[in-house]
């Protein structure tokens, strides 16, 4: 019990820290938000291409696959911020020439691209799990693979992706505590590393940040089961999230 006699007091100083835990919260929700959607984008466009038939789309889409998911984090982080930046020094005359120094940005570009390059596999996975005969039933109807997609194969593989794309944006949310090491972006973890000091480290990391991280996944966690639930009913595949949350159970249908 000796190991807890200190923590009243760190609980007053958590108190006193709170308006740098929250700001460090907020900096990790958008990271977590941006950079998510950031990289569903790029697994959908690059999932898509990789699946597509035509060879000019699926190969630049294989090789970008391959090399974002291959390079560490770290080490794209460090290439946005410190490699990039000489081009742009180099060549005053390129486009977006500031956006290069806005850190926080940067940090979500990286998220973004590491983690959209393995969505994009959970994409071209799913949309091949669709059923052989519905693929032949869209080449039967003459549709174009444009068509094809949005009406009949998307909203399929959509339901099946989900899982993976779940566990894939709780990843990162874990990887955007990288983001401590980036200048002028204080996130929780760098929060919680200052609030190491006047405490200790089991108090800041393994019970106030334990306990943040894991609030924060589920809460993902529990919003992406709410669109998997809600796309399978659209398919006809299991019930709708007004029957799941309905407290009254609903009768088996024979």
């Amino acid at each position: 019990m000796e190991f807890f006699e200190d923590w009243p007091d760190y609980f007053q100083v958590g108190l006193n820290w709170s308006e740098r835990l929250l700001e460090g919260l907020w900096t990790t929700v958008q990271l977590t938000i941006y950079g998510g959607l950031l990289a569903f984008i790029i697994a959908v466009v690059l999932g898509l291409m990789a699946g597509s038939p035509s060879l000019p789309l699926r190969a630049p889409a294989r090789v970008l696959i391959e090399f974002f998911r291959g390079i560490s984090l770290v080490v794209l982080l460090f290439l946005l911020m410190y490699v990039l930046p000489q081009f742009w020094m180099r060549s005053p005359d390129l486009p977006f020439r500031d956006l290069v120094y806005n850190t926080f940005l940067l940090g979500v570009v990286a998220l973004g691209l590491n983690y959209g390059a393995y969505g994009a596999e959970a994409v071209r996975a799913s949309l091949t799990s669709v059923a052989a005969g519905q693929w032949e039933a869209t080449t039967a109807l003459s549709m174009s693979w444009a068509h094809k997609m949005r009406r009949i194969i998307f909203p399929q593989a959509w339901a099946l992706m989900l899982p993976s794309l779940t566990n894939l944006w709780v990843h990162l949310l874990k990887g955007s505590a990288i983001a401590y090491i980036i200048p002028h972006v204080s996130d929780f973890t760098a929060a919680l590393n200052q609030l190491r000091r006047p405490t200790d480290i089991w108090f800041s990391h393994a019970f106030i940040g334990l306990v943040v991280y894991f609030v924060l996944a589920l809460i993902i966690t529990l919003f992406m089961q709410m669109l998997e639930a809600r796309a399978k009913h659209r398919l006809g595949r299991g019930p709708s999230i007004r029957e799941i949350l309905s407290p009254a159970p609903k009768a088996a249908v024979r």
